[in-house]
């Protein structure tokens, strides 16, 4: 994706939806994110049976603009319970769009999703160097619950285990 002067309202023009099969290459944004080819592939599937919701943002000309993950339950029911607590990850913006605004409609949209759901929580986990996620959280009315040592692997698109450790805040906010 290229960057490109856009129309003022070009926020506006956005859609955020669910995640469809057809949509799993384009997560990966020409090759930077091939690497969680089947990270993406898990989650669509954990998300046919309800474990999660995958969304996208779509911009009409531009395609897929931004991703984020929310995992209804999973074994750390500090994280995901299936009924008070959902988890937000693989939340990302394409750079080309970033600080506009779109992340934070895209963490709105979710919460209302949420919400109708009748999910009280929503808990993330930011890296501790990832200065300008954490300033968007706490501007969105989470906050740091605990430290989390970020330790966790994937199998990348060469069947490769890959072990990823990332220092992280755990954060969390009421949905209402």
């Amino acid at each position: 994706m290229t960057a490109q002067v856009l129309p003022r309202d070009w926020l506006d023009a956005v859609t955020f939806r669910n995640v469809r099969k057809e949509d799993l290459p384009a997560l990966e944004w020409d090759g930077e994110f091939s690497h969680f080819r089947r990270v993406y592939a898990d989650a669509f599937e954990r998300a046919q049976l309800g474990y999660c919701v995958l969304w996208v943002a779509d911009l009409p000309e531009k395609g897929i603009i931004a991703q984020v993950f929310i995992q209804l339950i999973c074994n750390r029911k500090e994280l995901a319970d299936g009924v008070k607590r959902a988890y937000l990850y693989s939340f990302r913006v394409h750079k080309d769009f970033r600080g506009q605004g779109l992340g934070s409609r895209m963490v709105q949209h979710v919460e209302q999703d949420l919400i109708r759901r009748g999910f009280q929580f929503l808990t993330l986990n930011v890296a501790k160097d990832n200065l300008d996620a954490l300033r968007l959280y706490l501007r969105l009315g989470f906050h740091i619950v605990a430290a989390e040592p970020g330790v966790w692997s994937y199998v990348d698109d060469k069947g490769v285990r890959q072990l990823v450790e990332e220092p992280a805040w755990r954060m969390e906010k009421r949905l209402y």
